[in-house]
């Protein structure tokens, strides 16, 4: 896992920039309080990435179950978090006042802990299916497995939508599954 620069840089100015002008009060307090836990960890990360990353090796064999709730706080570079943290936003104003606070509050805590299990249960099924202990190294952080669940609930509650990727309109119930393997087809990391 490659070591990022600390500090403002230009993917935090642009976020900040772009929560300034959807505007404080009209962002719900929990999808809020989500982007300013983020961007303070990214500023004032808990330990370096190496030691937050989620992988098997460290999961499953070292049993560093704290590593399930770092990961999905921590992000790789500025972009990393700038990218997570505008999906945040907006599905989070989307979903928190269909949802309400505490019950939207209740389902980030239980996806962030949820996704980083699934991930290693599928990097563990790739060890075992591919006979190749090179996935049990295979390390991650940020948000990105909670936002692509937030979507999935969001095309739940808002059936019907169409979505564009890149380029081709898609049913949003579809698009989140092609977006997913578009984005692991452009961004393989």
């Amino acid at each position: 896992m490659e070591r990022r620069q600390r500090g403002v840089s230009a993917g935090l100015l642009l976020l900040l920039y772009q929560i300034s002008q959807v505007g404080f009060q009209n962002i719900p307090s929990v999808t809020l309080g989500v982007l300013l836990l983020n961007i303070f960890l990214f500023l004032n990360p808990l330990r370096p990435l190496p030691e937050v990353c989620l992988s098997v090796n460290e999961a499953v064999h070292r049993r560093n179950w704290q590593r399930l709730l770092l990961a999905p706080f921590h992000h790789a570079d500025d972009w990393h978090l700038y990218y997570n943290m505008i999906s945040m936003l907006w599905k989070g104003i989307m979903l928190e006042r269909k949802l309400k606070s505490i019950w939207f509050a209740y389902i980030i805590a239980v996806f962030s802990v949820l996704i980083g299990v699934v991930y290693v249960v599928l990097e563990l099924l790739l060890v075992i299916i591919l006979d190749d202990p090179s996935y049990e190294m295979n390390c991650g952080v940020g948000f990105s497995g909670v936002l692509f669940a937030l979507k999935v609930l969001n095309n739940h509650y808002n059936p019907g939508r169409v979505s564009n990727v890149l380029g081709l309109m898609i049913s949003s119930k579809y698009a989140c599954w092609l977006e997913l393997v578009a984005i692991h087809l452009i961004s393989p990391g």
